[in-house]
């Protein structure tokens, strides 16, 4: 290494975030890009890989949940972009790969914080995703910023030891040109096959999270389980302000408008929720907004499918 220690000046403030809560994954991709050569792509990268449009829910609200499904795809899903990424990671049942992949996801990190960029990383400080932002080489610990914004230190011999201890890295590496065209109908092909629940989870996803948040709310809360919904519709409905975005960005004005709609529905059931567990009319309202969501997505699942058997036609 040139340089025996790196400290990028990375923070959350430039990252869109209406609830304070945005999908951790999807904060630190679009902070990332940020601090790259790429800034442009940051904001529409959240839609162009697909986290825009993605969601999942338990029964019981638990946050786990979104943290539950297949991390592999992400180098695939962000080069949709044009975005070109390296990945490491080490999952569950994958010990004995232990040392190896961590020395492999430590190079990677180093390469990267060497060309100014900042490392998206699984449990930076708690169980979620964060950056990470330099290394002192002599120190042998690499700086680290937390989705809460809190600022860390984490030896290289602990990397992928967390409260989780699995390890999930990925890097923004270059870029490649990719025509509007392309980039959309990846964009679509993906925001669709989500919604009707066809990439893995082992929880609800797509728009299947919404029955499951309907029934939930036609009980009573506790003050953690409010909070647990609070997460749920907190880490949503900034995901929606950048779908609409993106979508007005690239032509799709329909879509755009639905888009837009339904933010405003998953901002008021998110700011509804603070009433949680106190108001038990709270719910209701949070129900009704949420139902009106559910109608807007529903549209445009299918406005997205046809887009997509048009362009299979020509």
């Amino acid at each position: 290494m040139n340089n025996q220690s790196i400290q990028l000046p990375v923070s959350w403030e430039e990252v869109p975030d209406s609830t304070g809560f945005l999908f951790s994954f999807a904060k630190s991709l679009a902070c990332a890009v940020q601090s790259s050569p790429y800034a442009s792509f940051a904001k529409e990268v959240v839609a162009s890989s697909g986290f825009a449009f993605r969601m999942w829910a338990r029964p019981d609200l638990c946050p786990s949940a979104f943290s539950i499904w297949d991390f592999s795809r992400q180098k695939e899903w962000v080069e949709n972009s044009g975005l070109l990424c390296a990945y490491t990671d080490r999952l569950w049942g994958q010990d004995a790969l232990e040392e190896s992949r961590r020395l492999q996801a430590k190079e990677q990190i180093l390469a990267s914080l060497e060309k100014g960029i900042p490392a998206i990383c699984w449990d930076i400080g708690l169980p979620e995703w964060g950056l990470i932002t330099g290394y002192g080489d002599s120190r042998k610990l690499f700086h680290t910023l937390a989705v809460t914004g809190e600022k860390g230190e984490l030896p290289y011999e602990q990397l992928g030891k967390g409260d989780i201890p699995i390890l999930n890295v990925l890097t923004i590496t270059g870029f490649r040109e990719r025509s509007e065209e392309e980039i959309l109908y990846g964009t679509l092909k993906m925001a669709a096959a989500h919604l009707r629940g066809e990439e893995w989870s082992e929880n609800a996803s797509g728009l299947a999270v919404y029955p499951v948040l309907l029934e939930r709310l036609q009980r009573p809360f506790s003050q953690e389980e409010a909070g647990n919904l609070r997460y749920v519709l907190g880490a949503c409905a900034p995901l929606k302000q950048y779908a609409a975005a993106f979508l007005e960005k690239y032509g799709q004005l329909f879509l755009s408008e639905l888009y837009r709609k339904c933010f405003l529905c998953w901002q008021s059931a998110f700011e509804t929720a603070a009433r949680l567990p106190e108001d038990s009319s709270a719910g209701t309202q949070i129900s009704s907004f949420l139902k009106a969501a559910q109608e807007l997505e529903t549209e445009a699942a299918s406005a997205m499918q046809q887009i997509l058997q048009q362009e299979k036609r020509k």
